[in-house]
């Protein structure tokens, strides 16, 4: 297995760049997870490790070996698609060896590794079965199988959950992270979904239209963010952001009843400054400052959606089963110590 090196790593369409001098070490072993919303370049920067695309500027370099510009065959690496693509009339067994069997491998040594491959991913009962005959995750479970029989030095996933139902992602999810668990390998995964990135990762990646926002591990980047756009993307139901006002040290929250916070020290104007609350760190108590406009009452948790006199939309997270009643005013309290800061003019995370 090895690791995967990019060096300012540039991907241009024509006079369109959309991938903009990506710096990037993932460590031997390592499962990253490269994550932002639709068009951030998370499939594209994929692609070009896999070589897909071209890469117009930079270098990647898989191991020892420079593989810019190596047609994806030469690279090392498998690839596991958001379709399954399996071959309809092929058996598990067939789908999962075919690969092996066109590049001349003896029959022995390819059912060896279909064998192995089956055993690791718990498919040793449906080897005979065709793709018909068997469900969306355990058809996702065979596309892995392929990837593996071919003994990849990086597994790359664009994807791979997003055709299944929410009961399969997490089935699925687990099924991944035990396969990382076994064979110790080297794994890019890309995903919009933050909850998967979270759950999956040794390390995140970040993407805002084309540019790397922040690296780290996944609790990392939930409790120190670097700037508004990753607190607002980490974290499920999402951080709310309130319009606070900075004079003499002390930052005024009209979202919260104008409550008062010592500023951070490197806060030095006075003026307009953005203040991050996670759902957890907000509890509902008696008052008349905040409109309750929907509960949704999940058993262990709620979640209860709440109007503040100045607009701000705010998520707050309980763990009882108590719900407000829907229309009713309510207050609100919160340890200052738990508020990030974050400047008004780019986001950036003020400490």
């Amino acid at each position: 297995m090895s690791g995967v090196i990019l060096q300012n790593v540039i991907k241009r369409y024509g006079a369109t760049q959309v991938v903009h001098g990506v710096d990037l070490h993932i460590e031997n072993g390592e499962f990253c997870v490269f994550v932002g919303p639709s068009g951030c370049g998370k499939s594209t920067l994929l692609r070009m490790v896999a070589g897909l695309e071209e890469t117009s500027e930079g270098t990647i370099r898989i191991g020892e070996r420079d593989v810019t510009h190596l047609d994806p065959a030469e690279r090392g690496v498998a690839m596991v698609f958001q379709t399954y693509a399996l071959y309809p009339h092929m058996t598990v067994a067939e789908n999962m060896g075919f690969g092996l069997k066109m590049n001349g491998h003896p029959k022995a040594e390819v059912k060896k590794k279909v064998d192995e491959a089956a055993r690791i991913l718990k498919l040793g009962d449906y080897l005979a079965r065709k793709p018909k005959a068997l469900s969306g995750g355990q058809r996702q479970r065979v596309a892995i199988g392929r990837a593996i029989v071919r003994g990849p030095e990086v597994f790359l996933f664009d994807e791979p959950l997003s055709n299944l139902d929410a009961e399969l992602r997490v089935e699925m999810r687990v099924e991944i992270a035990r396969l990382h668990n076994e064979i110790g390998a080297t794994m890019i995964y890309v995903t919009h979904d933050q909850v998967e990135a979270m759950t999956l990762a040794d390390k995140i990646v970040v993407l805002r239209a084309g540019r790397i926002e922040q690296v780290g591990r996944p609790l990392d980047l939930y409790n120190d963010p670097d700037n508004q756009f990753v607190a607002g993307f980490i974290g499920s139901p999402a951080m709310t952001f309130f319009e606070g006002h900075h004079v003499g040290g002390l930052v005024t929250l009209p979202g919260l009843g104008r409550a008062e916070l010592r500023a951070p020290v490197s806060l030095q104007a006075d003026g307009p400054v953005t203040v991050g609350l996670r759902p957890n760190q907000l509890e509902i108590i008696e008052g008349e400052s905040h409109r309750v406009e929907l509960s949704e009452q999940l058993g262990g948790v709620s979640y209860h959606y709440l109007m503040a006199p100045d607009g701000t939309r705010i998520t707050v997270e309980a763990r009882d089963q108590s719900a407000p009643r829907i229309g009713s005013m309510i207050g609100l309290r919160f340890n200052p110590d738990d508020a990030l800061f974050f400047a008004e003019a780019d986001g950036a995370r003020l400490r």
